[in-house]
């Protein structure tokens, strides 16, 4: 019996993807929910698995780009994996004919000639319909290394996701394309040198005994193989060492890893930090910038150096975003100040209890979205959007939240957050925020927000007019805390204070819809014994 497996629903405004790669081959037997293939939408990768176990039949080729419910494979489940090892003989006899017909051997000439062997040219994949190119993020492996098949060695960025870029054979590695180089779709990026029996030969630097190491590459991309081998985690940072090192603008290469296999940890992060490498820098002083610096200091204007940083994919979408926010709403900001002592108090009172019982700190994340979430019920209007000539009201409450993560902002969704007891919220917003820091979530974990909340306060901002998150009709920002003297019954006292905003779009939203939403989170947050009691 053969099982049609069709493309999945993955969003609700996407209605076709890529198939970027098979991770099965035709012929091969599959067990139950393994992955037989990546997909990928405008926005984002994911994974195909296997709904029944059997012998796998591909229709759609990779790099072909279908609509959602198209089959794209079908599983034999009647057959056995007893005549697998035939099949994988059969398919790989035949590829091994392909690529002889299709890879020149390498001439005798240069340095990645090989005696009898062939190179694999490795080329940019297909990675969506609408992209022309991505940016070599970061490459995992160096020059002149071993790899394996299959194995991750480099990331590739595109202006939607993140994804991996694995050896296509065994053997030794030839970069052609820098990290942080911008390359269009189907341009070389690297070479993979076999011994034409799918192992590696070795190169020519070590056939003399001596280990080639590329002068470009610091001492920090070897990171893990004083421990004896190189992983994926090699010269990779840990989350928090990503935002520690993000924020000081130090890259993860140029930080020596001292955890397991060579990954870098918080402390590496916060050591870097404290370590300026004053003479590292003077080393890698460009020529060019050496004389700008010669010729300041000659006129007297102290020191007057620039740099320039390309703008990765994902920041070039989050900026034309933006723009098209303000551009496509009418989008006002109301604002209101709120007394935190309340819910400070209360915190404080029931923090330790609270943990010890539920595992997870209790935030102010959990009281907002509860009381935006009852606002929302209160105020339908700030939880619609316009589609086309309609209004659409939402009859639940699925919050986005803002992240800030070491490659751009993201808004991972927090669903049916109306449904949720506070722990709920808490235990999602940390699963959430931490699955953003490392790239991890997913397309369904990004789309489909009826309102947003961002909290600026985190960073230092005192107030702020937070830009719509299309196309929701409302965004709610919140901002640090400080002690300032309010009139409380006739009398002078020093409170904690909130300013939060409202941004909204004034085509759903009127004024005193907006005000009015506004003012209830402040009366909920104020006596927060409201949300216990829904009144």
């Amino acid at each position: 019996m053969n099982l049609e497996i069709k493309v999945p629903t993955v969003g609700e405004s996407i209605t076709e993807v890529t198939i970027a790669e098979w991770t099965k081959k035709e012929g091969d037997y599959v067990e139950m929910d393994e992955v037989i293939a990546e997909l990928e939408s405008d926005k984002a990768t994911f994974e195909l698995n296997a709904e029944q176990a059997g012998i796998l039949h591909i229709k759609t080729e990779a790099g072909e780009t279908v609509e959602i419910g198209t089959v794209i494979c079908e599983i034999d489940t009647s057959a056995s994996s007893n005549g697998q090892e035939a099949d994988k003989e059969k398919n790989a006899s035949s590829e091994d004919t392909q690529k002889e017909e299709q890879v020149p051997e390498k001439t005798a000439s240069g340095d990645d000639a090989q005696e009898g062997g062939k190179a694999i040219e490795m080329k940019i994949p297909t990675v969506g319909e609408s992209i022309t190119e991505v940016t070599i993020s970061e490459w995992l492996k160096n020059d002149g290394d071993q790899v394996e098949m299959d194995e991750v060695i480099a990331e590739i960025e595109s202006d939607k996701a993140t994804f991996e870029l694995t050896a296509e054979a065994a053997g030794i590695l030839r970069i052609k394309a820098e990290a942080g180089e911008t390359l269009e779709i189907g341009t070389l990026a690297c070479v993979i040198e076999t011994n034409g029996q799918g192992g590696a030969s070795p190169s020519k630097d070590q056939d003399s005994g001596k280990e080639k190491t590329p002068a470009s590459k610091s001492g920090t991309d070897k990171a893990g193989k004083d421990n004896g081998r190189e992983t994926y985690a090699t010269g990779h940072a840990s989350p928090a060492a990503a935002k520690i090192l993000a924020e000081k603008g130090i890259e993860a290469k140029q930080v020596k890893g001292t955890g397991v296999d060579g990954r870098i940890t918080k402390e590496d992060a916060e050591k870097a930090e404290k370590s300026a490498p004053a003479d590292r820098q003077k080393a890698e002083t460009k020529p060019s910038e050496a004389k700008e610096k010669t010729a300041s200091k000659a006129t007297g204007d102290g020191d007057r150096q620039q740099h320039r940083e390309k703008m990765t994919s994902l920041r070039k979408t989050i900026s034309r975003r933006l723009v098209a926010a303000k551009n496509e709403t009418a989008m006002l900001t109301t604002f209101n100040e709120v007394d935190m002592k309340p819910v400070m108090d209360l915190r404080k009172k029931y923090k330790d209890a609270f943990k010890e019982k539920y595992e997870v700190n209790l935030g102010f994340m959990s009281f907002f979205t509860k009381a935006a979430c009852m606002a929302l019920k209160e105020w339908p209007a700030v939880n619609a959007f316009i589609d086309g000539e309609e209004l659409v009201f939402n009859d639940f409450c699925d919050v986005s939240i803002a992240v800030s993560s070491p490659k751009g902002l993201v808004v991972p969704v927090i669903r049916n957050a109306e449904s949720m007891s506070f722990d709920q919220v808490e235990k999602e917003v940390v699963r959430l925020a931490i699955k953003a820091r490392e790239g991890k979530l997913s397309i369904d974990e990004m789309t489909g927000g009826t309102f947003t909340i961002t909290n600026g306060g985190i960073f230092g901002s005192m107030l702020s007019t937070p830009i719509i998150n299309q196309p929701q009709s409302a965004i709610l920002g919140m901002h640090n805390i400080v002690e300032r003297p309010v009139a409380i019954n006739g009398q002078v006292e020093i409170r904690p204070i909130m300013y939060v905003a409202l941004s909204y779009d004034h085509r759903v939203i009127d004024g005193r819809e907006s005000v009015s939403f506004l003012y209830r989170i402040k009366e909920l947050i104020e006596d927060p014994s409201r949300l216990l009691l829904g009144i």
